[in-house]
């Protein structure tokens, strides 16, 4: 028993790294290749239905099933050799065939996939190509041969992995649906050789073609883009007018950036995509080691001449709407601290205003305090009277004079006490 407990993600880890092997291929040989997509929402599809769909081609055949839950899966069909493998977004089937048929690229091979199979795909044909692997002849040979299968005008050839081999390819679409790969391998070529080869051929027209998806879905977005750079544009112009309407102008902006995080949300999986396939894309274009062949554009420079243009637009796309998002973000801070400040300034106003009748309402609350103190020493000096009208008629003073004599001190008096309560009054505050 080990000493130390290992991680239990440590033999998956290590075994992921050898799950897809090459295939091994010997000339001559044919291959069919096709790669299913789900039409949206391709990377949260239920990715057993793919399972379910490899299974029910192989009970076709009479093959063992594959693991449950199984990514990748090579076994053989009738006479020839299936390998399947599941993606992110697509699934893939590789089918290898011995000998070639008289037809060169016969699109009979392709029988292989059951029409009533084709049908009950968990999605559509992204692609799908015919491959075609033989002893290399001589290059006059190879030449007659490249005129007669491919469009001379983006025919791309070259020798490739030190010479041991030459590919060919137009990238172009058969009339029978399908893109057509030629390898002409030398006889000592070793058979993982050969089969990476035409792996990498696989590869690079299935992620050419996903990320060329990014493509189509920026030239769909394009006119929108314009037309929201456009109004971001006329706003941050308006926002120099200073005539008031600034609420009214955050609140389009405020639509305007809303938008613009959408459209972010929206694209962000393609564009991360696209960026991860274009990369793949030139990985596996690079490891061919390339070198031209009788004067012939390379795999390289068909990309950099047809491919490369599509995926710069996709990064500028990208770049702009970034850059959109950020602007929207800076004036919609300006325009909400302008509008801020004028708020600011609305309400420096009603305090001011506020002040006033404050000023207006203490002047009102004296006089009414005057008056009180006049009427309550009216009827104090009368109610005193009253009580001391006896005491006048026994030292021998009249009403008028007692009357006169008490006004003043309870004038005074009352003055003192509502003064005193006003005094109170304020010390107490607003919880009085």
């Amino acid at each position: 028993m080990s000493p130390i407990q290992d991680h239990p993600l440590r033999y998956p880890l290590s075994n992921e790294l050898h799950a897809r092997p090459f295939p091994s291929l010997g000339a001559p040989c044919r291959a069919v290749y096709l790669a299913i997509k789900k039409a949206d929402g391709a990377a949260a599809r239920d990715k057993a239905d793919d399972l379910n769909h490899l299974i029910a081609l192989l009970d076709r055949y009479g093959t063992p099933h594959p693991q449950p839950g199984a990514t990748h899966f090579s076994g053989q069909i009738g006479q020839h050799m299936l390998k399947w493998e599941q993606h992110t977004e697509f699934v893939t089937y590789t089918v290898f065939m011995n000998g070639l048929s008289d037809r060169p690229f016969d699109p009979a091979d392709m029988d292989v996939f059951p029409d009533d199979w084709l049908t009950d795909a968990p999605g559509v044909r992204i692609t799908s190509a015919l491959i075609r692997l033989e002893e290399r002849p001589d290059d006059s040979q190879i030449c007659t041969r490249l005129s007669e299968w491919f469009v001379p005008e983006s025919l791309a050839v070259s020798r490739v992995i030190d010479n041991e081999a030459i590919v060919a390819g137009d990238f172009r679409i058969d009339p029978a649906g399908h893109l057509r790969f030629s390898v002409f391998v030398t006889p000592g070529i070793g058979r993982r050789r050969a089969g990476r080869i035409v792996q990498r051929l696989c590869e690079i027209e299935t992620y050419k073609t996903m990320s060329m998806l990014g493509f189509t879905r920026v030239r769909a977005l394009g006119p929108r883009m314009g037309e929201i750079d456009n109004e971001l544009t006329r706003l941050m112009a308006a926002m120099t007018n200073g005539d008031g309407q600034e609420e009214d102008r955050l609140k389009a902006l405020l639509s305007v950036s809303a938008e613009l995080e959408s459209l972010s949300a929206h694209m962000s999986f393609r564009f991360g995509a696209t960026g991860a396939y274009e990369a793949i894309v030139a990985q596996r274009v690079s490891v061919l080691r390339e070198e031209r062949f009788e004067g012939r554009q390379t795999f390289a420079e068909f990309m950099t001449r047809r491919y490369d243009p599509a995926m710069r637009t996709v990064k500028s796309a990208e770049n702009r709407l970034s850059a959109m998002a950020a602007r929207a973000v800076r004036a919609g801070d300006l325009l909400r601290t302008r509008v801020e400040v004028a708020r600011s300034a609305q309400n420096q106003q009603l305090l001011e205003s506020m002040n006033q009748r404050a000023d207006m309402q203490l002047r009102l609350q004296k006089t009414v305090e005057g008056l009180s103190v006049v009427a309550i020493s009216y009827y104090a000096v009368s109610l005193a009277g009253y009580l001391l009208y006896p005491v006048a008629d026994a030292i021998g003073i009249s009403k008028g004079a007692l009357t006169g004599l008490v006004t003043l001190p309870v004038v005074l008096l009352v003055w003192l006490a509502i003064r005193r309560i006003r005094r109170v009054v304020e010390q107490s505050g607003p919880d009085f």
